[in-house]
């Protein structure tokens, strides 16, 4: 399952103690379970620091529950990320080390945009469906992800799984209320 979606920036969430990040954790989560316990193996992801990097965090907090659960992250190119702030770089680095797989498409540095649309049909190639935590109203980075897979469903049996701005909202009532009565759990 390629899990990916909105960047961080795209959603205005900036660092790990934002109010909105439980909320999308949650869906996430949400998703993923409903995955796995539809026979998911394998959650296959990105770099990207946003639904990429969570989905990866998430996953790995499933694995208590789910212990057959292998995570990939994939890159695009080689030296993903080598210009990001350094907090940010070593948060990478270490998601990378806690995950079953990790490689780059590219075995090359950037070099065009050619390396994204390769590191797309890879990921599309490679998977059997995508969850993606994306709104059609709402375009975005991912709006190139989500027309990719939406080609490829009416060419093969390719389910994607939208969490959209509806369903954010939806989570966020929920744990309101969960919050009121005292069962809020933190993601």
């Amino acid at each position: 399952m390629w899990v990916t979606g909105y960047r961080a920036y795209e959603l205005n969430v900036f660092g790990n103690k934002d109010k909105k990040l439980p909320i999308i954790k949650y869906c996430l989560k949400q998703a993923l379970t409903a995955q796995l316990d539809d026979g998911m193996e394998w959650l296959i992801t990105g770099c990207d620091q946003g639904t990429d990097q969570w989905a990866a965090e998430v996953g790995l907090g499933l694995k208590k529950d789910y212990p057959e659960l292998k995570i990939a992250m994939m890159a695009p190119y080689a030296n993903f990320g080598n210009r990001w702030q350094e907090a940010s770089q070593a948060r990478l680095a270490e998601l990378r080390s806690a995950v079953d797989f990790t490689a780059d498409v590219s075995h090359e540095g950037y070099q065009s945009g050619r390396q994204l649309a390769a590191y797309g049909t890879f990921m599309s190639e490679h998977t059997d469906g995508a969850v993606m935590l994306y709104d059609t109203d709402y375009p975005g980075k991912a709006k190139f992800s989500y027309e990719r897979v939406q080609n490829l469903s009416s060419s093969r049996k390719y389910n994607v799984s939208l969490i959209t701005m509806y369903d954010l909202q939806e989570a966020a009532t929920t744990l309101a209320e969960e919050a009121e009565n005292g069962r809020f759990q933190d993601f």
